[in-house]
């Protein structure tokens, strides 16, 4: 299986403690699979919003397609995950409980077709983003000093 990431939420990891992920595939049209191989995605603002029985996209930019003219695609428009059942509903379930939401983390091509990867997460505070911080200096100041002994 060939896997090509395309675009990650790199603030999601910051801003969120990442409790279950899930994989899906993204019903999209034409013009919008070309414009993500081509790697013109962002996932900066996007969520998932689920009722319970379907889970969609929402605020993702896929950016237009040059040579799709006047058949090119909404850059915001929500789009439609597909998950089975059992999965929309435990995703409906974890987002009822209060701080807990649905972000899409990364997406990528796998056998030639578009999947994102969600998770149910939880939102940091403030403190618990200080010690990510202080934790990852740490590390940068430890990997300098195991150069320099070389």
């Amino acid at each position: 299986m060939s896997m090509k990431v395309v675009a990650t939420n790199r603030k999601a990891r910051f801003e969120y403690f990442l409790l279950e992920t899930y994989e899906a595939g993204i019903a999209l049209q034409g013009s919008e699979i070309k414009s993500i191989r081509a790697g013109q995605i962002s996932l900066a603002e996007a969520y998932v919003q689920t009722d319970g029985k379907e889970a969609w996209l929402i605020n993702a930019h896929i950016a237009p397609y040059e040579q799709a003219n006047r058949f090119n695609h909404d850059p915001r428009r929500p789009r439609k995950l597909l998950l089975h059942k059992r999965e929309i509903r435990e995703l409906w379930n974890a987002v009822r409980q209060k701080g807990v939401t649905i972000v899409p983390v990364q997406v990528y091509l796998k056998d030639g077709k578009a999947k994102i990867e969600i998770a149910v997460a939880k939102g940091k505070k403030l403190y618990d983003k200080r010690h990510e911080i202080a934790k990852r200096d740490q590390t940068r100041e430890m990997e300098r000093e195991r150069g320099r002994d070389f």
